[in-house]
């Protein structure tokens, strides 16, 4: 179908990078524009609370579909059938939770999670620092991985190889430098813009999202005269893998002959990624704080129609995009130019383009998904980064440092200082990562969310016994016990290919000390977190107040009060 690897950008390379060029002048001039209409913390926070329901809707699916949501979930169907398809299942059960919970939240909080925390404690410092260190823990690692992943996604869709040079440079050069403008990107985006930018920047990388991936759904259905069994029964023929590719254990829960505790392992270890994607959402920082940028309860709430209907959307179309680019692009052809599968929608789109317009629409389609692509990594980094600027600005700064009393130009220009320490800290610590094997960045991330934050939330929504210090003890001991099973898990060291005999692990063979059996720790983990938030309760003789609660309660469910 290609001549080579290398041609995967081959002539369309010159309009994926004047596409990426013209997306980026865009976002830029919407940065300048909101950075001329924001003025004070509500505006820089919270865009100012102007959105409207559907506006923030869009903005909501855009910040909640990543990358690794257009481009990785295809991928892992394309190669793994039903297996794969597990994720949109995980990613949009994952969002009803998080809907019952961040809507609350709105209705209770200001900017930040911590608002919501420190409604009932008594110490209120200890739980903003804790829920800031959460906060802040979480959006690093996730970012981590994100610019990892956008430098080798960006560069591998520029046809950057090595041996080969791109604008003069050398491949791994260009893959740092794609690393480095995407952090400064994010940098300007909420340093200049705030959240009216961010917010807009995310608005056209939903809109972006659900038109290509619309267009391309209807080009594969169209293929196959839109009969879904017809596309299900080319892709397994395609796969290599026969009907089992439509059945469950190609991926995840593999039986091991004869290794029946191993076997049990990967049942259980499939169990701890299901439970960290659907109970982690609702504890991300950067759904978090997309709530309060709307002006009112209702809004929030059409906001949440607008975003389910956008992500159920979205996923439900991952079948035609997955199955289609293994029916259409074939297995072999999938892993020739990405062993993980990162480029299955970019290759199925050009084949998509050859077959309605020939090889100029092949280059066409393939640089607008390549756009796509990047529009999606810019939102997703830029909302994790204003999250984390937000909290210790707001929380740290303006209610520890300043004991609730900050002024508001102080505020801002500290969370303007925050987001390029922190986007500055990611850049380095991205191109230090950037030839590691950073997966398990992204479901640490979503444990760490539902070990630390989850427990906190769940129990100040609704449990009127629960104190500052269980809040304090759920946030730490989630997020610690979390990172000690991952660090001491397979993902770390000791998992070796049975096949190649080459090390999985982010070690290298012949480097073994973990002793936790799950690659993912949420099994664990999310259970831990939920016990020292109850312990650390009855432990602690700080009293609660019955009132704070009632008032809490009320404010929660109808928005009365909020700010």
């Amino acid at each position: 179908m290609f001549a080579s690897a290398g041609s995967l950008a081959g002539s369309g390379r010159t309009i994926t990078f004047a596409l990426f060029i013209g997306l980026v002048c865009i976002t830029l001039a919407i940065t300048v524009w909101a950075r001329m209409h924001t003025d004070g913390a509500v505006d820089f926070y919270a865009g100012g609370r102007v959105f409207s329901g559907p506006q923030n809707g869009l903005a909501l699916a855009g910040d909640y579909m990543s990358a690794a949501s257009f481009l990785g979930i295809a991928g892992i169907i394309s190669l793994s059938g039903y297996d794969g398809f597990l994720y949109s299942i995980g990613f949009l059960v994952a969002w009803l939770p998080a809907l019952l919970i961040v809507e609350l939240m709105r209705n209770t909080g200001r900017f930040t999670m911590a608002d919501v925390l420190s409604h009932r404690a008594r110490r209120q410092s200890s739980v903003r620092i804790a829920a800031a260190v959460s906060t802040v823990t979480v959006s690093v690692f996730y970012l981590i991985a994100q610019m990892v992943g956008a430098g080798a996604l960006i560069a591998l869709l520029l046809g950057v190889r090595p041996g080969a040079t791109f604008l003069g440079m050398s491949a791994g050069t260009a893959e740092v430098m794609t690393i480095v403008v995407v952090g400064a990107l994010m940098i300007c985006y909420v340093m200049f813009g705030g959240m009216k930018g961010t917010t807009w920047v995310q608005i056209i990388k939903a809109a972006l999202l659900m038109f290509g991936a619309t267009l391309m759904t209807v080009l594969v259905l169209g293929r196959f005269g839109f009969d879904l069994s017809h596309l299900l029964g080319a892709a397994a023929r395609s796969s290599g893998k026969g009907h089992a590719f439509l059945e469950p254990g190609l991926k995840y829960g593999k039986e091991v002959s004869g290794h029946s505790s191993q076997t049990l392992f990967n049942k259980l270890d499939f169990v701890s990624l299901a439970l960290a994607l659907v109970l982690g959402t609702a504890g991300l920082p950067h759904i978090v704080t997309r709530f309060y940028t709307v002006p009112d309860a209702r809004a929030a709430r059409t906001s949440v129609n607008w975003a389910m209907g956008l992500v159920g959307a979205f996923y439900l179309m991952t079948i035609a995009l997955g199955f289609g680019a293994t029916a259409l692009v074939g297995r072999k052809e999938i892993i020739a130019h990405d062993p993980a599968g990162n480029t299955a929608a970019p290759l199925l789109a050009r084949e998509l383009g050859r077959h309605v317009a020939g090889r100029i629409g092949g280059d066409i389609m393939l640089a607008f998904v390549a756009s796509v692509a990047f529009a999606t990594i810019l939102a997703v980094v830029a909302g994790l980064v204003m999250a984390s600027a937000t909290s210790l600005a707001h929380d740290y700064f303006g209610n520890v440092l300043m004991l609730g009393r900050p002024q508001e130009r102080q505020e801002v220009a500290v969370a303007r200082f925050a987001a390029f320490l922190i986007g500055s800290v990611a850049i380095v610590l991205a191109v230090f990562a950037k030839n590691l094997n950073v997966a398990f960045l992204v479901a640490l991330a979503f444990a760490m969310a539902a070990s630390a934050n989850l427990p906190a939330i769940v129990f100040t929504l609704f449990w009127r016994r629960f104190n500052g210090a269980g809040m304090v003890a759920g946030i730490y001991g989630g997020l610690l016990s979390s990172i000690v099973l991952v660090v001491f898990s397979p993902v770390v060291s000791g998992k070796v290919d049975p096949v190649t005999g080459q090390s999985l692990s982010l070690f290298p063979k012949g480097t073994d000390f973990h002793w936790f059996p799950l690659d993912n720790p949420g099994l664990v983990s999310i259970p831990v977190g939920f016990l020292c938030a109850f312990v650390g309760t009855f432990l602690s003789r700080d009293k609660t107040d019955p009132d704070g609660f009632t008032e809490l309660s009320v404010r929660s469910l109808t928005g009365a009060g909020a700010h």
